[in-house]
This record gives C-alpha cells, structure tokens and sequence, in this order.
C-alpha cells in the first residue's frame, strides 16, 4: 500500500514539473515575440494633393505602306519576247520592262505606210488633173478621203507597236513578278507589281475618345520598331469618317522614307502626340493606391491618422491616374510606409 502511494506522490510530482516547465517555456517564447503596440505611430510619406495639367504623351503602333503600289499589265495582247526586269529591280518611270512581240503589227504598218504612199502620189496626181478639168472633182475627194483613212490607220498601228513595250508609271522596285518570257499576256493580266517607298503611308486604328488628338495637315514624329534609333516626320493627310469593324477611325500619314530606303513596306511603328488637356485634374502616383481595381483606395491623413478612403479613377497615365471622385485639392495622402499601416492608424511623418 505504501509503494503504491509512492508511486502515485512520485507521479504527481513528475506532472507538476512537466506543467512548470510549459509555463516556464511559454513566458519565455512570449517575451522573446515582438508585441506591436498599436498606440505607437508608423512612419510614412506624404503627398499634398494640388490641381495640375495634363501633359500626357500618348502612342499608337500601326504599319507603314508604300504610298505608291500597282501592278501592272498590257494594254494589247501578245507573246512575251523579252523581260527586261526582275525582283528587286529599281526602275524609273518611262522605263521599258516587257517587250511583246510586235511582228504582226510592224508588218501591217509598213503595209499601210505603201497605201499612204500611193495614196499620196494619187492626190497629187488627181489635183493637177482636176484643176486641168480632166477628171471629176468626186474622184480626187474619195482619194483624199482614203489617203484620211490610211493614215489613221497608221497611227493606230503606230500606237498599238508603241503598246507592245510595257513601261513603269512611277519610280520604284518591281516587288512581284507573276509571268516569264514567252508567256501570252493580255489586257488585264496582272504581270509585274510595282512599288515606291520613297514615301510611305503609316495608317493608325484611333478610338474615338482619341479622333480629335489629330487633323488633317498636323506635323507629327514616327519611329519604326526595326530601327527605333530612326525618327521619322509625318503629316497627317486623313481621317476616317466612318469607324472600322472594332469601332475605331483610321488616320493616315505620309511619311518621307530615309535615302536609302531602309524603311520597307509591311515594317511596323509608332506615332507619339503629346495630349494637352486645358482643365486641371487631381493627378496622384499609382504606387498610393491600396486595395484592388474594383475598388481603389488610399490612405488619408486625417487628424494624425490613417484612414482609407475610397476613391474613383478617371484615367491611367504612364505611372499615374487621374482622380474622378474621392479626393480633394489640399487632401494629404500616404504615397510610402504602408507596412504595418491600417485603417485609423497613428503615423507621424517622414521629411
């Protein structure tokens, strides 16, 4: 009986040290934790909001076009007999760059050129016969009439062999080439394309809040993403009167091309026009806002304390927005210190 009491006194014992020791461990581990004294201010940075202008520089990306794009085809039909361009060739205009085979016409030509020539000698001839009252009048009048028809007949042929040789209407480079010698063209066949780039249209897609940052005959500034260290001068030279499928207005700028030609069709850019914005605007720095974009707040200095405010955001500009509703000129707001920060906190301010 007395082991057993023993046993349980030693127990007992081994009990009350274990809970000592728990208690021992837990006034140790809480004094060792950091208690935040919620009375105690938190150091912040502030910002004194006033009214300013907006200066804002927007950009829009688009691509650039050859201001001057055709193909072109014959104007008479025939074979093929000489190609005299390729791919990549630069031409000017007045150029000959397909040669069609004119045999056929060169030789009715020199047939008609004969009946001129006859026809000629027998005016001369009929005239004097006239005068002479050897023939009748009637006749000379239908050889003058056939000599008439002759030589516009001539000058048909001459223009339909002037034809055969396919010249370029512009300066530029023949960008595509869809026939090959010997090849049968026709009017209408597409058989060269050609393109100038010494200037170039760069065409936007602009929403219509934005339409009236640009107008006709406006100097601006465009860069090429392929060679960003190149500035390029526009003049705007449209506007879209009627919106696009994605409810946008297309402008257009002609551009000059760099003498080497470095800019190439298809290339993309962007266009920069700086927004002047007559009325003043509450402007604050987009690292102030708390909360979440459904609901921005900021922290206001109120009477020495933090307290989150709601507010209304009109516009993002580059790193800033624009306030609509919940601020005021005047409000003092938290722009750095947000650790430890809450709603009614104490804070003092930093210089």
């Amino acid at each position: 009986m007395k082991k057993k009491i023993i046993y349980i006194v030693i127990g007992l014992v081994l009990v009350a040290a274990v809970v000592f020791r728990l208690i021992t461990n837990k006034e140790t581990t809480q004094n060792r934790v950091y208690q935040y004294d919620k009375t105690t201010p938190i150091s912040v940075q502030v910002d004194t909001l006033k009214l300013e202008f907006l200066n804002a520089e927007n950009s829009y990306s688009g691509s650039f076009e050859p201001n001057k794009e055709t193909k072109i085809s014959a104007e008479v039909q025939g074979n093929i007999s000489t190609l005299l361009v390729d791919v990549g060739s630069q031409v000017n205009a007045g150029q000959a760059l397909i040669q069609l085979d004119n045999t056929l016409l060169k030789l009715q030509l020199q047939s008609v050129e004969i009946q001129v020539e006859g026809l000629e000698t027998d005016v001369k001839r009929y005239t004097q016969l006239a005068n002479a009252d050897a023939i009748q009048g009637v006749q000379l009048e239908k050889t003058q009439l056939a000599l008439k028809l002759a030589i516009v007949q001539k000058a048909t042929l001459l223009e339909q062999i002037n034809k055969t040789t396919i010249k370029a209407p512009f300066n530029g480079i023949v960008t595509a080439k869809m026939t090959e010698e010997g090849a049968f063209a026709a009017p209408g066949m597409p058989l060269l394309q050609i393109t100038d780039i010494t200037k170039l249209k760069f065409t936007i897609n602009l929403p219509e809040q934005k339409i009236n940052q640009f107008t006709v005959g406006q100097s601006t500034q465009l860069s090429v993403d392929a060679f960003p260290e190149i500035l390029l001068k526009g003049k705007v030279s449209m506007i879209g009167s009627k919106a696009n499928m994605g409810n946008s207005f297309p402008a257009q700028f002609l551009v000059g091309n760099t003498p080497d030609l470095k800019i190439k069709s298809g290339m993309s850019g962007n266009v920069r026009v700086l927004s002047e914005n007559e009325k003043k605007h509450l402007v604050i720095s987009s690292s102030s806002i708390v909360g979440t974009n459904i609901r921005p707040q900021v922290y206001k200095i109120t009477q020495g304390k933090a307290l989150l405010s709601d507010i209304t955001l009109s516009e993002r500009i580059g790193n800033k927005v624009v306030i609509e509703k919940g601020l005021a000129e005047g409000d003092v707001i938290v722009t750095n210190g947000f650790i430890n920060l809450y709603d009614g906190a104490n804070v003092t301010i930093k210089n």
